[in-house]
């Protein structure tokens, strides 16, 4: 956990300016096994303290790779006069934006520094079980990944806080010989936030969904080729989450607005069913801790829910301070920063369609003809909703049954014209938290939904 050596550079913060220093490290862990071959067992760990200074709304960024109060004074010295320098030049004046309320974050969890050889020690009993568990895989592959931000952040007009982002998985890999003699994989990820000891104290409690995603990749061994057309779709909650992020998500970035993209004209239009509303969460979602809380965010902005879509229409972007200022909106804790030498940008956080009132089982039965879309292992989208995602588990469904398993393919469309034709959404919500949002930066993000009923087209053979 960093010592705070930067509270104390407040007393030096010049007069005029907004000032935020932020100190900030990163660590990382990463051990991977292959068939039981231990072949990566990496630690990694980075620290510093940057400094963003901002006068009449002209910014000045600078940022050290050292972690001493005399690094601290001259980080927050080199931004001040950075901020200066532009602001003298600057052909257009630009509005200050308004200051925030004050408040102080506590620390919300401990980051632990588990031992290196716990976790080399628990990836090889998971793969010692999997591997006379089921002695018919081609091949299996455990990794153990950890990444973690801890940040002091220290304001002139707005909040401050010590905040931590602890998280951990255990992804499990599996692949068997389908019935042509091609290969078929699928793979879970385990774990959530918090450190090793909060998810993995016991590795049995992991075994019943190992057997499910071993069953699944059965099903997938002896599968067939989804037929290509615009298909009636159950999306999985991992599909809609994926969706919610990629297709829409990012759109809906005040950034990327500014930059162009189709949610700008479709501000307070309808750009989804009635039954859809998709929500950024910051820290609690439906009565729960979200699967990534963030508490406050790199400008001091204690984090809020950003309601983005409610019953199809759209309301809302997911802001900086400055954009919050240039839309009219008030800024809810989006900005966020990967490490110690980035500045903040607008970033999602818990990004998710709510639940709504159907079961699983009867979303099927209403399918005559259609699929039931589980999961993705890749994705993509621009900034006009377009999208095209990768399936690599999911069944055919006939007359109001699950058939078949599916072979790989894909899926694509136009975010707000798909989820116009959705007519059922499931009353589940399955959560996805151990990916990184590449925009940019990497950035650890939450994503997820429950099972949608829709159409989409999808990819043959």
């Amino acid at each position: 956990m960093l010592d705070d050596i930067i509270s104390a550079r407040k007393a030096h913060f010049a007069d005029g300016v907004q000032t935020v220093m932020r100190g900030h490290e990163n660590r990382s862990r990463r051990v991977v096994l292959m068939k039981g071959n231990l072949v990566s067992n990496g630690r990694s760990e980075s620290r510093g303290i940057s400094a963003r200074v901002t006068k009449n709304g002209r910014c000045g960024f600078a940022s050290i790779a050292s972690y001493t109060p005399e690094d601290a004074e001259t980080v927050l010295k080199a931004a001040t006069e950075n901020a200066v320098f532009i602001d003298k030049r600057a052909k257009a004046p630009r509005i200050t934006y308004p200051a925030l309320p004050y408040a102080e974050i506590p620390v919300n969890r401990p980051i632990v520094d588990t031992e290196q050889k716990r976790l080399i020690e628990a990836v090889k009993a998971l793969d010692d079980y999997i591997a006379g568990k089921y002695p018919d895989l081609l091949s299996r592959t455990v990794v153990y990944t950890e990444d973690s931000q801890d940040k002091i952040i220290v304001t002139s007009d707005a909040a401050s806080g010590h905040v931590t982002y602890p998280r951990c998985y255990i992804y499990v890999m599996m692949t068997a010989e389908s019935d042509s003699g091609a290969p078929v994989e699928l793979f879970e990820a385990f774990g959530g936030a918090g450190s090793f000891d909060d998810n993995f104290s016991d590795l049995s409690s992991m075994y019943p969904d190992i057997e499910k995603l071993y069953r699944q990749l059965m099903d997938k061994k002896h599968g067939i080729y989804a037929e290509a057309g615009n298909k009636a779709v159950i999306l999985g909650g991992f599909m809609s989450g994926m969706l919610s992020h990629e297709a829409v998500g990012h759109t809906v970035e005040a950034d990327l607005v500014m930059g162009g993209s189709v949610a700008g004209p479709n501000l307070n239009k309808q750009v989804a069913a009635e039954c859809i509303t998709l929500v950024d969460f910051a820290n609690v979602a439906f009565g729960k801790t979200a699967p990534l809380p963030v508490y406050l965010d790199d400008e001091g902005t204690v984090a809020k829910d950003v309601v983005l879509i409610e019953n199809g229409i759209l309301t809302g972007f997911m802001n900086s301070r400055d954009t919050a200022q240039r839309f009219g909106m008030e800024p809810l804790g989006n900005a966020r920063a990967w490490a110690f030498n980035d500045e903040p940008l607008i970033r999602m956080r818990n990004t998710c369609i709510v639940p709504g009132r159907y079961s699983l089982e009867e979303m099927i039965e209403s399918i005559d003809d259609g699929y039931y879309l589980i999961s993705s292992g890749n994705g993509q989208a621009d900034l006009t909703g377009e999208f095209m995602f990768g399936v690599t588990m999911g069944y055919e469904i006939k007359k109001g049954k699950l058939g078949r398993a599916l072979l790989d393919t894909t899926v694509s469309g136009i975010a707000f014209d798909m989820l116009k034709t959705v007519d059922m959404v499931s009353e589940n919500v399955t959560w996805s938290s151990s990916g990184f949002c590449g925009k940019k930066q990497m950035m650890p993000v939450g994503m997820g939904g429950p099972e949608i009923k829709c159409r989409i087209n999808i990819g043959g053979r």
